[in-house]
């Protein structure tokens, strides 16, 4: 792969540098973007630039040559989705029989089918310009080292008749369940990441932590930076390298005496895992979470598993046509259920909007 250089698009104006990045190349892994920084083979406009930088219209970037993945063939792609041992060894179509070379074509149109399929069964809105989907646990936004399906991937199978795929508008961890915004058209895509960086959009989400929060509400103000060894968020002090601030409002709804806790959240900004590491930084992380959780010999309560309680509950965010509201509220995914249920919680009797706190 050689040198390259791709001028930012109009509706790509403000985006930051790392995920401009993420967007056109979802393999490369941040770690991997910020030694080509450091070294200078990334390049905007002829001058060095930071992850954090934002881009302008117009702008060229300068792109060296990048480490491909080998890519699935239509069949390995089928294996992965059924959870099958992928072979990459495989021999050249001349010394295979022909049907067999056929084949994958033909599993390349299953396997969209399977995917338009399992997005439709998430879909909790659509119209002609965005769709909202229910993201269930474990599945992840973007592809990585490692992961072969993804809703980013998946996507391609709703591909338009005019040609456009449909494109992610933010993104929620692989554990985190619920509510991701997906825009049609790039139009609709620049619009509303328009929204969200201007904080128009309103998000609330759900955790369940052990303890109960002192005040029973409150605002979270640290900065963040991402702890390369520890592949997670740390909390950063003011002038460190890569720190951003990150702002979040909670608010306790219920609490099973004093043991547990069913948190409302809402982030102002959106920092990577930021309601995680927040949550962790007041000393209830979110219970089942791998990476926060650090609470040391605590029991997990009989009748609960050992999964992220996190869910993008609700998102209220202007119609990218500007002429009406988009309000949608996911439902608690089946182990966060299960954790109300044996708790007592009652997810019927809360607005999540009208009971959250203000920015």
């Amino acid at each position: 792969m050689a040198v390259e250089t791709r001028v930012v698009d109009r509706d790509e104006e403000g985006m930051r540098l790392d995920r401009w990045f993420k967007t056109h190349f979802p393999d490369l892994s941040f770690g991997h973007l910020q030694k080509l920084l450091r070294s200078g083979q990334v390049r905007v406009d002829g001058g060095r630039a930071k992850t954090n930088s934002r881009l302008a219209a117009g702008q060229a970037v300068r792109i060296p040559p990048l480490e491909e993945k080998p890519k699935l063939s239509a069949a390995d792609y089928l294996d992965a989705l059924e959870g099958k041992p992928i072979v990459r060894e495989r021999p050249p179509a001349a010394e295979r029989d022909p049907a067999e070379v056929a084949a994958p074509a033909v599993k390349r149109a299953s396997a969209d089918d399977k995917d338009a399929t399992a997005l439709r069964q998430m879909m909790l809105y659509e119209d002609r310009d965005v769709l909202v989907l229910n993201k269930p646990f474990g599945l992840a936004v973007q592809g990585g080292s490692g992961t072969y399906r993804h809703v980013d991937g998946m996507l391609e199978s709703l591909r338009g008749d005019d040609g456009q795929k449909p494109r992610l508008v933010h993104r929620i961890d692989k554990d985190t369940s619920g509510i991701l915004l997906v825009a049609k058209s790039r139009l609709a895509a620049s619009t509303l990441a328009k929204t969200f960086r201007s904080r128009s959009a309103r998000k609330v989400y759900w955790a369940l932590v052990p303890g109960v929060p002192r005040p029973a509400q409150g605002r979270i103000s640290t900065y963040l930076a991402k702890d390369e060894a520890a592949e997670r968020m740390r909390v950063a002090r003011h002038g460190d390298d890569e720190a951003s601030h990150a702002i979040s409002y909670y608010a306790v709804v219920d609490h099973a005496a004093q043991k547990m806790a069913w948190l409302s959240l809402k982030p102002v900004t959106g920092r990577t895992h930021q309601l995680r590491a927040h949550a962790a930084h007041i000393g209830h992380p979110i219970v089942g979470d791998p990476k926060y959780f650090d609470i040391e010999n605590w029991p997990l309560p009989g009748g609960l598993q050992n999964r992220l309680h996190l869910l993008a509950r609700r998102l209220v965010i202007p119609h990218p046509r500007g002429d009406k509201l988009i309000d949608v509220s996911a439902p608690l995914p089946p182990h966060m259920q299960q954790s109300w249920n044996v708790l007592g919680f009652d997810a019927t009797q809360y607005d999540p909007i009208a009971e959250a706190p203000e920015a």
